[in-house]
């Protein structure tokens, strides 16, 4: 009996599978996204578009144009255009490379360390907001708002400043012992609002405000003393450092007009001491775990008090490095009560940007110390308080990601948006 194969039923095909997305398609999602880097990108756009548009209400001749915007639109484009360009140009040569200088370089009439000039400033003003950003960063892990880096700064200047003239010694120890002493003043002071909250509640940004305060007045108490004061001048400046505790200058070699100082490398150090003090020790792990949740943290059998203290010792001794640079490096000849500017409040802002990242912070410090530089070498031409405002929007936008996204209509990221808290509040 003759059979007839039957054909066995074909294998279900499998189901074709789904386009993977490609590069560009991911890169587009993630432009699109809420996450803490496109939210701190936007905002420094946002920033800059937003300052664009004060620069150009507040030029009274710019203004004028738009008086017959609809007969001439085009004097009013233009105006606003070479203003907004021409303001942040000058930013940008007053903070990493003056163009003109670059041509003159170029021909031959002017030196390389002049060429240099912009970015040392920058260089010099980022420096001691990458100590306070980095003391301010430091708290915030642990769930504190460190809003006393200003005194702790100015501790720390003192501390350095009196080791500096106060001892005579070689520069080989004299200016390692004086840096310490900043550190340990700054961490000293820091310490106090740390031990209140942990003894009594005190919530640390109320303690660290009359801290600084406190260390304000007691930094003009004391240039007024006979054992700070000045024995050659009469206005209020302190003794200068000896010369074997002051920060050498780090390229002297090209011109001594640049100001940037062995601090700048210092600074990166404790950069990277603080990423692994949070990242590799067993202490940072305990920051972290105190920050995210203090009662189970607690019930894991922390000591929440000690976490609190000794973290905003740690964070003082980094603003009182902060105060050493200022000593020993821009203020060995003398320091002033100006001498400490704003940084320590400034160190909250770069912290801010710097997403309490010790990197982030880095950059942060290069941002703000670029603007502080560009506006000062751009006057008259751009007004000073330009740098101020920019630094102002961006941390609005910083510390408002929700802001961000509803402007620009941004997807919620998957961990839903990042923000910086502290406790207690």
């Amino acid at each position: 009996m003759s059979t007839t194969d039957t054909q066995a039923p074909a294998a279900d095909q499998p189901e074709a599978a789904e386009e993977k997305p490609n590069f560009m398609r991911l890169f587009g999602r993630y432009l699109t996204e809420a996450n803490s880097v496109m939210v701190t990108i936007y905002s420094l756009l946002l920033a800059f578009l937003i300052g664009a548009i004060l620069l150009i209400v507040s030029d009274e001749y710019v203004r004028s144009t738009y008086t017959y915007f609809f007969a001439r639109p085009q004097d009013a484009l233009t105006a606003s255009w070479y203003l907004v360009r021409d303001s942040y140009i000058a930013l940008f040569e007053g903070a990493i490379l003056n163009l003109n200088m670059l041509d003159r370089f170029a021909a031959g009439n002017a030196e390389f360390g002049d060429l240099l000039r912009p970015l040392s400033e920058t260089l010099t003003y980022a420096t001691p907001l990458i100590f306070t950003g980095l003391a301010v960063g430091l708290a915030f892990r642990a769930g504190l708002f460190n809003i006393g880096a200003q005194g702790q700064m100015i501790f720390g200047m003192l501390g350095a400043l009196i080791i500096g003239f106060g001892l005579s010694l070689p520069a080989v120890i004299h200016l390692p012992l004086a840096i310490i002493a900043g550190a340990i003043a700054g961490a000293a002071f820091g310490a106090v609002p740390g031990l209140l909250k942990a003894t009594t509640g005190a919530h640390e940004v109320i303690s660290s405000i009359m801290l600084n305060n406190i260390a304000a007045l007691f930094l003009v108490w004391a240039i007024g003393t006979d054992f700070l004061h000045s024995e050659t001048k009469t206005d209020l400046i302190t003794k200068p450092v000896d010369e074997t505790a002051v920060m050498p200058k780090l390229l002297s070699g090209l011109s001594e007009s640049l100001r940037v100082n062995w601090a700048l490398p210092l600074g990166i150090l404790a950069a990277v001491f603080t990423w692994w003090l949070l990242s590799r020790s067993t202490f940072g792990f305990r920051i972290r775990a105190v920050g995210f949740n203090e009662h189970a943290s607690a019930t894991a059998g922390m000591r929440i008090g000690s976490t609190y203290t000794t973290t905003m010792a740690v964070a003082g001794g980094l603003a009182g490095l902060a105060g050493a640079a200022l000593s020993l490096g821009v203020g060995s000849a003398g320091l002033t009560t100006n001498t400490a500017l704003e940084y320590g409040f400034d160190g909250i802002t770069v912290a801010l940007l710097g997403r309490a990242n010790p990197g982030g912070i880095v950059a942060a410090a290069l941002l703000f110390g670029a603007l502080k530089a560009g506006a000062l070498s751009a006057q008259p031409d751009v007004p000073v308080d330009i740098s101020t405002l920019l630094q102002a929007i961006i941390v609005l936008f910083i510390a408002a990601p929700a802001l961000v996204k509803a402007i620009l209509h941004l997807r919620t990221p998957r961990g839903g948006l990042v923000t910086l808290e502290a406790k207690g509040w």
